[in-house]
């Protein structure tokens, strides 16, 4: 064995006999591992393409292994791109890219399986394959024409060459984001500067400040260093009675990765212009249509129909919210107070909530640490799926110390899964947000079973001192919200991995099971189990929670407005803009007219950081998160009717969801899926009605 052979065996980044050894991967070890196990794929393409076999296992599943073995190394090195981010990692993560790109796009355009599928389908084995089979083989043929398959010549060349592009420019716009957002901090050194931040705030600033070199920063006496990454910069906007500090940080906060050398505005551009001829070579009008062709909705007049009749029912609530709004800070600020600006929204907005509602935010955060979050999350999870999930820390190697390892068992104790968590906010090395991704997915592809294992990742608040991190409310739904995605990841019974837990699940429709799991936190068994005051232990009181459910519709309009304005210019983006003069930020401004209350600044350049669609998987598709919200909210409703505190009734249609919207995947269409599990199609009403919008809920 040759050096190089015995360094490739030795490499981490290359072992499957387990899960990725996340420890020992260094950023030396990708170079090395993806190009030897590229070559090794090439080869392994070329043997299946010479004996092409129109058959199941000869095409589909060799098909399947060929993924499978660049998804394991490949989504390593990926994941820790997202959370161990390094110079060094970008370095070498970038160097290899190009050929991930040309190996996927090579397995494509393959003419011999493209042929073998097309055999397969029209051939006498169609009858004998399941629908699950037929589907995946369907998804083949349509992903390898989207891939280019029956393209040639320069047309293929050009097509390949926007491919590796639009991977380059999408990896750096996320890195100039997470470098943005890096770079940025305003260090606070005066008493009066922190006036109104909740002491929870001012002792998370202080150790931001001593983790950037301010070895005697405490909360009493500073400084206090605010960033852009979210547990900092949101909770700042709500409490700090310094509008001059609130003005500086929301104007750093609207404008990151917008000019010097993190400039995203060429870079987002670039991407519109390459998915433009991208759709033109596959003949499509628009980047859009070819997105909205693998997905739930039928074409973009059908998802632009959804945002335009939301828009008409939170519209009007949107403008009645604001006007109240700025008449309650009127009557706080008194005469003379400026008229309200985009940084004092969520100021006063928690300041009317405190006192509509009679409880803050901050209030809550001692009844959320997050031990007993996850305790109530997985108690859930039992009363609902009858599963057990338990601890398993050390059992998996890790990429920090804060992550933590858990498996998933039956009823029979008989293992079905396991997952990473990994909680905290990390602004050096971790990106914002919020995510769920497979580690591996369920398949029996190499013979025995493999077990589904997921990542979930969140940027909650990190602890301070002694204390566990003791979470706002809003981060207890973003768990709940990952873990939804987890458990469709985890609870597959699909063996074929091209179609288990989320994969082949259209993107519209991917969102159902994690916006499902939001409903749960203002049901009292659930909040009682997942609440416990850090110094007192006893669970949220009551008449907190029915606070709580009080509040839930507050703002409702003008949280759906946000939305829809960023899904409305997702999809004008990539449908009907062109380019030329008129810039992003223009249809932006335009589409703003409609969609905001207050217009953006003349400055704003919200979209240089709007990774979903240029640096994600979300391009032509942020409409998916109301579309899944229709979804969501009508399923959640079928637990309501069948009765939410009938232990037996809740078990019956918990199982009900777990054997179809969990267990199918991507095997069959999510709108079978759908029916299979609610007995019908679809309803919005479930969704206005939990937002307040239905027409009658609209006081005259």
């Amino acid at each position: 064995m040759s050096n190089s052979a015995t360094d490739l065996a030795a490499n981490p980044l290359l072992d499957r006999s387990a899960l990725p050894r996340f420890d020992a991967i260094a950023p030396e070890h990708i170079e090395p591992a993806i190009r030897g196990l590229l070559a090794e794929l090439e080869t392994e393409l070329a043997d299946v393409e010479s004996t092409a076999d129109p058959g199941w296992d000869g095409t589909v599943a060799a098909i399947e292994r060929l993924q499978d073995k660049l998804s394991f190394s490949w989504g390593a090195a990926s994941h820790l791109m997202g959370v161990a981010n390094s110079d060094e990692l970008r370095a070498a993560y970038q160097a290899c890219q190009p050929d991930v790109v040309a190996f996927s796009m090579r397995v494509g355009q393959s003419q011999p399986l493209f042929a073998a599928l097309k055999s397969l389908r029209s051939g006498s084995e169609w009858c004998q394959l399941d629908a699950a089979q037929q589907r995946i083989v369907e998804t083949l043929i349509l992903d390898a024409e989207l891939a280019g398959v029956g393209l040639a010549g320069d047309a293929r060349e050009r097509f390949n060459e926007i491919q590796r592009e639009l991977a380059e420019l999408a990896t750096k716009f996320g890195n100039n984001v997470l470098d943005a957002t890096k770079e940025y901090a305003l260090v606070l050194r005066d008493a009066d500067d922190i006036a109104g931040l909740p002491s929870s705030l001012v002792e998370l600033l202080a150790q931001s400040a001593r983790g950037a070199g301010e070895a005697e920063a405490s909360g009493e006496s500073g400084p206090w260093r605010i960033t852009l990454d979210y547990p900092s910069f949101g909770p700042f906007l709500e409490h700090s009675q310094r509008r001059d500090l609130r003005q500086q940080v929301y104007r750093a906060f609207i404008t990151r990765a917008s000019s010097g050398e993190l400039d995203n505005s060429p870079v987002l551009e670039k991407l519109l212009a390459l998915r433009r001829e991208e759709a033109g070579l596959l003949g499509f009008e628009s980047y859009a249509e070819v997105s909205l062709s693998r997905k739930m909705a039928p074409d973009v007049a059908a998802a632009e129909k959804l945002l335009t009749d939301l828009l008409e029912a939170s519209h009007g609530a949107a403008h009645r919210e604001f006007a109240e709004l700025a008449e309650f800070a009127r009557s706080q600020a008194g005469a003379g107070a400026p008229e309200l600006a985009h940084w004092d929204v969520a100021y006063w907005a928690e300041r009317m909530r405190e006192e509509r509602y009679a409880y803050s935010e901050e209030e809550l955060r001692p009844y959320f640490p997050l031990p007993r979050v996850l305790s109530g999350l997985f108690g859930l999870a039992k009363r609902l799926f009858d599963v057990e999930i338990e601890a398993a820390d050390g059992e998996a190697a890790v990429w920090h110390e804060d992550v933590r390892f858990f498996r998933v068992r039956g009823s029979d104790g008989e293992p079905i899964a396991a997952f990473y968590l990994d909680p905290y906010s990390r602004p050096a090395q971790k990106r914002g947000g919020a995510w769920m991704d497979e580690c591996v997915g369920r398949t029996r592809v190499f013979g025995e079973l493999r077990l589904p294992v997921a990542h979930l990742v969140c940027n909650g608040t990190p602890p301070v001192g002694d204390k566990p991190s003791l979470m706002t409310f809003g981060e207890v739904e973003t768990l709940f919200h990952e873990f939804g995605h987890g458990l469709q990841h985890m609870l597959t019974r699909v063996d074929y991995g091209l179609a288990s837990g989320i994969r082949n699940v259209e993107w519209d429709a991917v969102e159902l099971p994690s916006q499902f799991m939001e409903n749960w936190l203002y049901q009292r068994e659930t909040i009682r189990a997942t609440s416990a005051h850090i110094e007192t232990g006893e669970p949220l009181p009551q008449a907190l929670l029915d606070k709580i459910c009080a509040a839930r519709t507050y703002r409702a309009g003008s949280q759906m407005l946000r939305q829809l304005h960023f899904g409305f210019v997702d999809l004008e983006l990539h449908h009907r803009y062109q380019g030329g003069e008129t810039s992003a930020f223009d249809v932006q401004r335009l589409i703003a007219e409609t969609t905001t209350v207050l217009p953006p600044l003349a400055e704003d350049r919200f979209l240089c950081s709007f990774t979903h669609i240029f640096g994600g998987g979300y391009a032509a598709g942020y409409y998916s998160y109301k579309w899944a919200e229709v979804l969501s909210a009508d399923a959640f409703a079928a637990f309501e009717e069948a009765g939410i505190d009938d232990p037996r009734a809740l078990a019956s249609t918990g199982r009900r969801y777990r054997d179809t919207v969990l267990a199918l995947g991507g095997s069959r269409a999510p709108m079978e899926v759908f029916v299979a599990f609610r007995g019908r199609e679809p309803s919005p009403e479930p969704l206005l009605r939990n937002a307040g919008l239905l027409p009658e809920a609209v006081a005259p």
